[in-house]
C-alpha cells in the first residue's frame, strides 16, 4: 500500500511539473481544508492525486483561505498557482462519518474552573468558560453553546457580589443567564463560543455542520469530564443558544441528558421570510449583528486575552476573516428550497431528538417570533416533554413560573433527583428579578419537594400535561402591573388542543363581523398599499419592549390604509389558543400583494388590545399540504408559487402565528388586512414596491364571502376579570378608534 500511495504522489508531481515544499499551513477538516499563513493575495488551488482542479481561491489579507463543500477524499493537494508552485503534503477531506473520533479521546481531555480550550475533531479549538460548584463532585452539568459571547471571562457584578459566599458561581459569572441561574442550583456550567466566534478558531457559518458536529463533540468531552454526574449534560439557553441545542440534540450525543431550549426559531424561514417576505428587521440585523462580531477580535474581548498572553486566541483568529456573509445569503433567498433549507429549520428534524425535551417561548416575542409552536408536535421521539407558552416578549422564559419549570426539569432529567424546594435561591430572587424584571418577583416553591422519592416525583411530573399555557403574563401582580406573572394557566395534552372547536366570522358591508355568510351582492372594501409601512414598528422612539410597561406607538390604520371589522359584543367568554386563519377573496391591479392580518380585542372600557399578527406575500398563497382549517400552511416553494391575476377575485388564506387570549364577555373581535408593519417591536418587511398607487380589494358578498376563522376553545372557562390595559406584557393596548371602510369600486 505505501509503495502504491507513492507511486500516486509521484505521479502529482510529474503531472504538475517542478514544486516546492509549501509554506503555508492546511488543516484537514469535514468537508473542508483550512489554510493559514498564505501570502495575501495569492491564488491556491486544490487538485485531486490525478491533478484535477477541484476548488480555487484567493488568501485574505490575514494569509487565510477556507475551501468549503469538497468532496472527501484522500490525496488531495493544495497548491499556489504558478509555474514554480508550492505544493502540500497529501491532505484528506474527511466526511461526516469518517471524522467522529475515538471515544477515549474526549475523556483525555480535562477541563477545569475557568477558561478552557476544547479540541474538536478536525483539530480546531473552542473556547470555554467553566464553573464549578464547591466540592468534588460528581455535579450535575449544563453547556450553554453559542455564538455570543459565551466564554468571555468577566468579573462578579457589583450588586450581587456580597452573594458569593453562598453562591460561588456569582463571583466567577458565565455571560448567560440560564447558565447562572444553574449555577446558583449548584449546577457545573460549560459556555463554549461555536467556531469562529470569540477565542474559537475556525470560521463563522450559520448553522455549517461543522457546527452541529462541533456540538457533538462539546457534549461528549464535557460529559466525559470526572465531575460530571452521571456522564451526561443538560443543554440549556434562551434564543441563539436555545436554538444550538435543536441543533446538536439532532445528532444525538450520546452524553446528551435533555435540553430545554426558550425563545427559538419553529424554522429559519418562519423568521427570516415571515409568509415569504423578508424581515428587513431583527432577522437581518440579528445575522449581521453576529458577522460584526465573527470577524477577527470582533466580540472585544478577544485582545485583552491575546494581550495577556493567549496565543490560541490570536492563532485562531486567523480564519475568522473567513466567514461567510450570511445577509448576502438570506437577501438572496426568494423560494423555500427542501434541498438547501430543510437543514435549517428545526421542524423538520426534531423528531429525531431522542432526549427530555422542555421547550418554552413567547407568542409575541419580538426577535425569534411566535412561530416555535411549529415544533409543538415534532417532538415524536422525544421521551418526556414539556412544552410551555405565554404572552410575552423575547426574555419571558427567566419569569418566575417558566423558571421553577425549567429547574424542576433538570432536576428529574439531568440531576436525576427528586426536586428540593431552592430556598436559598428563592430568597434572593426578588433581588434578582428586579435587576432583570424591575419588579421584585419571587421564585416559586417547589411542588415537588414534598415526594417520597424522586420515582414518585417523576411519575407525577410525566402525569402533568404535555402543553402548558400562562395566560395573560403581566397581569398576575397588581403590585407590578406588566412584569411576567400570568392570571391563569390551562393545560393541553396535545397540539393542537383535542378542545380546539374553531369559530368562523364572516365579514359583511359596513364593516361588521358575524356568524352568517353575508347576502349581498357585490361588496367589497379596499385599502391602499404603503409603501412606507414595513419600516414601521410598534414603540415609541425611545421605547423598550423590555419595560415592563413599554412605551408603545400603535398606530391607528390611516384612512383607506386597511380594511376592518367587528363583531357585536360577546354575549360570553371566548378562549381561544392556535392559529386563526383569514379567509378572503382579494383583487388586485397588480400581480402580487404583501399582506398583514391582524386580531384584536375591543375591550368594553373603549380601550382595543393586540393578540397577534399573521404575514403572507400573496404568490405563496396556495395552502401547504399539512393545511388545516386553522393553519394554511404555505410551503413557500417555487412549484406552489403563483402570481395574482389582475383585476380578479382570487381567494387567499393568511393564518396568524400562534396565540392564547381571553376575551371576556362584553368585549368585540377586530380584524384587519393591511400593508405588513407597524405591529412589531424589532421585525421590519421588505415589501414589494409598485412604480404606482396600488389599491386592493376585499370582498364581502355571497359570490365571494371572506371570513375569518378562530381557534376558540371549547369548555375551558375564563376565571379572572379583565386585566387592566395596558399590563399584557408583548400585547400593545391604545384608546379604540372606530373604523370606516371605503367601497371598493372596480
Amino acid at each position: 500500500m505505501r509503495s502504491l500511495h507513492f507511486l500516486t504522489v509521484v505521479s502529482v508531481v510529474l503531472a504538475l511539473g517542478c514544486s516546492k515544499e509549501a509554506t503555508f499551513q492546511v488543516r484537514e477538516s469535514v468537508e473542508q481544508l483550512h489554510v493559514t499563513r498564505a501570502v495575501p493575495g495569492s491564488t491556491l488551488l486544490v487538485v485531486d492525486a490525478a491533478g484535477k482542479e477541484l476548488a480555487r481561491g484567493v488568501v485574505d489579507v490575514q494569509g487565510s483561505l477556507v475551501f468549503r463543500k469538497l468532496p472527501p477524499g484522500k490525496d488531495y493537494f493544495v497548491r499556489t498557482e504558478g509555474q514554480t508552485p508550492e505544493q502540500t503534503r497529501p491532505l484528506t477531506v474527511m466526511s461526516v462519518g469518517s471524522s467522529a473520533p475515538k471515544v477515549p479521546s474526549y475523556a483525555e481531555q480535562k477541563l477545569v474552573a475557568g477558561f478552557n480550550y476544547l479540541t474538536m475533531r478536525d483539530g480546531t479549538t473552542l473556547s470555554a468558560w467553566v464553573t464549578l460548584p464547591r466540592g468534588r463532585g460528581p455535579f450535575p452539568t449544563v453547556v450553554n453553546y453559542s455564538g455570543y459571547d459565551a466564554s468571555r471571562p468577566q468579573d462578579a457584578n457589583p450588586d450581587l457580589e456580597f452573594l458569593c459566599a453562598d453562591f460561588p458561581v456569582l463571583c466567577t459569572p458565565p455571560t448567560d443567564p440560564s447558565a447562572m441561574l444553574a449555577g446558583m442550583m449548584g449546577y457545573a456550567t460549560v459556555s463554549v463560543n461555536v467556531r469562529g466566534t470569540g477565542c474559537s478558531g475556525g470560521a463563522y457559518d450559520y448553522f455549517e455542520t461543522l457546527q452541529v458536529l462541533d456540538g457533538y463533540d462539546v457534549i461528549e468531552i464535557v460529559a466525559a469530564q470526572e465531575w460530571t454526574l452521571h456522564h451526561q449534560v443538560g443543554m440549556v439557553g434562551l434564543s441563539y443558544p436555545g436554538i444550538t441545542q435543536l441543533f446538536v440534540a439532532s445528532v444525538k450525543p450520546p452524553g446528551l441528558a435533555a435540553i430545554a431550549p426558550m425563545s427559538v426559531i419553529g424554522s429559519t424561514d418562519s423568521t427570516l421570510l415571515p409568509g415569504g417576505i423578508l424581515n428587513d428587521g431583527f432577522a437581518v440585523s440579528w445575522v449581521t449583528n453576529v458577522l460584526a462580531k465573527a470577524v477577527p477580535y470582533g466580540q472585544g474581548w478577544e485582545q485583552k486575552r491575546v494581550d495577556a498572553g493567549d496565543t490560541i486566541c490570536a492563532e485562531n483568529q486567523l480564519l475568522h476573516s473567513q466567514l461567510i456573509d450570511n445577509v448576502a445569503q438570506a437577501r438572496q433567498i426568494t423560494y423555500y428550497l427542501p434541498e438547501e433549507h430543510d437543514r435549517f429549520n428545526p421542524s423538520k428534524f426534531s423528531d429525531r431528538i431522542e432526549v427530555p425535551v422542555l421547550l418554552t417561548g413567547s407568542w409575541q416575542d419580538e426577535q425569534t417570533g411566535p412561530y416555535f409552536f411549529l415544533l409543538f408536535d415534532k417532538f415524536v421521539n422525544a421521551p418526556a416533554q414539556r412544552l410551555i407558552a405565554s404572552n410575552g416578549v423575547h426574555i419571558d422564559g427567566f419569569g418566575p413560573r417558566i423558571s421553577m419549570e425549567w429547574l424542576t426539569f433538570l432536576e428529574l432529567f439531568v440531576a436525576r433527583r427528586k426536586p428540593i424546594d431552592p430556598m436559598k435561591v428563592r430568597n434572593v430572587s426578588p433581588l434578582l428579578y428586579t435587576q432583570f424584571f424591575d419588579a421584585p418577583l419571587v421564585l416559586p416553591a417547589s411542588q415537588y419537594s414534598s415526594y417520597a422519592t424522586y420515582e414518585e416525583a417523576l411519575a407525577a411530573w410525566k402525569a402533568e400535561p404535555k402543553v402548558k399555557v400562562l395566560f395573560e403574563s403581566g397581569a398576575g401582580d397588581s403590585m407590578a402591573l406588566g412584569a411576567p406573572e400570568e392570571t391563569f394557566e390551562h393545560g393541553f395534552s396535545q397540539w393542537p388542543p383535542t378542545e380546539t372547536d374553531p369559530l368562523e366570522f364572516h365579514f359583511q358591508p359596513g364593516g361588521a363581523l358575524t356568524a352568517a355568510a353575508p347576502t349581498v351582492s357585490g361588496s367589497a372594501s379596499v385599502f391602499s398599499l404603503d409603501p412606507a409601512a414595513g419600516a414601521i414598528g410598534v414603540l415609541a422612539p425611545r421605547g423598550n419592549v423590555w419595560d415592563r410597561l413599554p412605551d408603545y406607538a400603535w398606530q391607528q390604520p390611516a384612512a383607506g390604509g386597511a380594511v376592518v371589522f367587528e363583531s357585536e359584543p360577546l354575549t360570553a367568554d371566548l378562549m381561544m389558543m392556535g392559529t386563526a386563519s383569514f379567509d378572503f377573496w382579494l383583487n388586485s391591479p397588480v400581480d402580487d400583494a404583501d399582506l398583514e392580518v391582524t386580531l384584536s380585542e375591543v375591550r368594553a372600557d373603549g380601550k382595543e388590545m393586540y393578540v397577534q399578527s399573521g404575514w403572507l406575500r400573496a404568490g405563496h398563497r396556495k395552502p401547504g399540504p399539512d393545511a388545516t382549517r386553522l393553519w394554511p400552511a404555505q410551503t413557500l416553494q417555487e412549484n406552489a408559487w403563483e402570481l395574482l391575476p389582475i383585476n380578479q377575485w382570487t381567494p387567499v388564506r393568511v393564518g396568524t402565528a400562534g396565540f392564547a387570549h381571553a376575551m371576556r364577555s362584553g368585549s368585540r373581535v377586530r380584524v384587519s388586512i393591511d400593508t405588513p408593519g407597524g405591529v412589531r417591536a424589532d421585525w421590519r418587511f421588505a415589501n414589494k414596491k409598485f412604480p404606482e398607487m396600488v389599491k386592493y380589494g376585499i370582498a364581502h358578498d355571497a359570490a365571494h364571502p371572506s371570513k375569518v376563522v378562530l381557534p376558540r376553545l371549547a369548555g375551558v372557562s375564563v376565571p379572572t376579570a379583565a386585566p387592566p390595559c395596558p399590563s399584557l406584557r408583548g400585547q400593545p393596548c391604545r384608546t379604540w378608534v372606530p373604523a370606516v371602510n371605503v367601497p371598493f369600486t372596480p
